[in-house]
């Protein structure tokens, strides 16, 4: 495979992996655009060549927390290109370790020590559990109260109909979250203001698994940008070339333009006389710099020098994995998937083990799925921090009904009586959604 040069690199937004294994010895390249740190495998002395990976912008997902000393929080986005021109920025010497070869290269960083032992699990609890009993009384009212909340259902029917038929079912919703952190780096600047300038005089920039933050509450994702220290170089600005102004584009730098009224002719054709816009001049005032011919530079904000420095983005990401046992009623999944319900088995460490044992097999069967997706996933894009799987309870009622002569259905789901209706006796106009 042929790789980019260094300023291939820069021209291009390839992407670099930080941080390795113990022992790794990084070389160097001069610039780069935009560095990647994630989570690998956790196997010592295993280390991966990938492919060279380019990204043409931030990922979507950018968490956050607090950060450790020495880690400047961030505030500024920057409105220029995402890396300044590779001829502004030397190498820095206490970054060499970001960069390796002429090459992009993936590391892995540090791997985490395994979870706990797997358990043997007692289900005969689980099993015992009765399901809640619906009543006549308690269907009535749910789809009494789920009436109430529309504007166009009339409450007639259902007071008026007649219960035939009450079906339950006990369904078991598998649940799989998984909590993790990932991080990248990348160049970015800021208009500089004569502040002082953390740079590689200052020492060595620490690889970005070595930076100390303040993980966020497990399973809340966030978002948190991070200077990167001792990673600052002042420059001047490559929009203005120093200036802090630059030509206006509306009137290159005249400070009027044409008049818009008499085209630049000064006078009326029609009636004949002198152009009341322009005043008889042909032109007028430019209004994008107000007559000054140029505007201050948006990229350093007049202030002429940029501070060009190494961003650290932290990301905390909640994934989710589901599933819903079968079950032989018309109710859509979707409704059964969001619905409120009993929690009968909880397991949360660092790392989960696969459920092999439950009475359920497609219970044991989606735990081992959800597990397997998320660490393929994972694996070499983030770090877990937390691991979560539940196994629920979702009550399903189907109740059959009469109305006038004729026979319909609703269901009711979860333990807070939701309603589904599959088809109402009294819909006064079709815009509602019948859930």
């Amino acid at each position: 495979m042929k790789h980019p040069s260094p300023r291939q690199c820069v021209n291009q937004g390839a992407v670099v992996q930080l941080d390795g294994h113990p022992g790794t010895q990084p070389n160097t390249v001069e610039t780069v655009t935009r560095l990647m740190a994630p989570i690998g495998a956790p196997h010592a002395g295993r280390h991966t060549m990938s492919r060279d990976v380019r990204i043409p912008v931030v990922p979507d997902e950018l968490l956050s927390g607090h950060y450790g000393r020495g880690v400047m929080d961030l505030s500024f986005e920057a409105e220029s290109p995402l890396a300044p021109p590779a001829e502004l920025l030397e190498r820095l010497p206490s970054c060499d370790w970001l960069l390796q070869g002429d090459r992009c290269q993936i590391f892995f960083p540090p791997s985490e020590a395994p979870g706990r032992p797997q358990e043997q699990r007692c289900w005969s609890s689980f099993l015992e559990h009765r399901v809640p009993v619906v009543t006549e009384e308690v269907a009535r009212e749910a789809l009494l109260s789920f009436v109430d909340s529309k504007c166009c259902y009339g409450s007639a029917a259902a007071g008026d109909l007649v219960i035939l038929e009450l079906k339950q079912q006990a369904l078991r919703r598998y649940r799989l979250e998984t909590f993790s952190e990932s991080r990248i780096s990348e160049w970015t600047f800021q208009p500089y203001t004569n502040h002082s300038v953390d740079g590689p005089q200052r020492g060595t920039s620490p690889r970005l698994w070595d930076i100390k933050v303040q993980v966020p509450p497990m399973f809340q994702e966030d978002t948190r940008k991070f200077q990167v220290p001792h990673s600052s170089l002042v420059k001047e600005c490559h929009k203005c070339h120093g200036h802090g102004r630059y030509k206006c584009s509306s009137c290159h730098g005249a400070g009027t333009v044409r008049c818009p009224s008499c085209s630049g002719a000064k006078r009326k054709a029609r009636p004949a006389r002198r152009c009341q816009m322009c005043s008889g001049s042909g032109r007028q005032r430019c209004s994008t710099c107000s007559g000054r011919g140029n505007k201050t530079c948006a990229t350093c904000k007049g202030e002429k020098k940029l501070l060009h420095f190494l961003q650290l983005v932290i990301v905390w990401k909640n994934r989710l994995f589901e599933f819903v046992s079968e079950h032989q009623l018309d109710c859509p999944g979707e409704l059964l998937a969001k619905a409120r319900g009993e929690t009968l088995f909880k397991d949360e460490n660092t790392m989960v083990y696969p459920i092999v044992d439950f009475p359920l097999r497609e219970i044991c069967l989606a735990s081992q799925r959800g597990i397997a997706e998320h660490s393929a996933t994972l694996a070499s894009r983030a770090r877990v921090l937390q691991q979560r799987q539940t196994i629920e309870l979702i009550p399903l009622t189907e109740v059959r009904y009469w109305y006038q002569g004729k026979t319909y259905v609703y269901y009711i789901y979860g333990t807070d009586h939701k309603v589904y209706v599959v088809d109402y006796p009294e819909r006064y106009c079709c815009g509602c959604t019948i859930i």
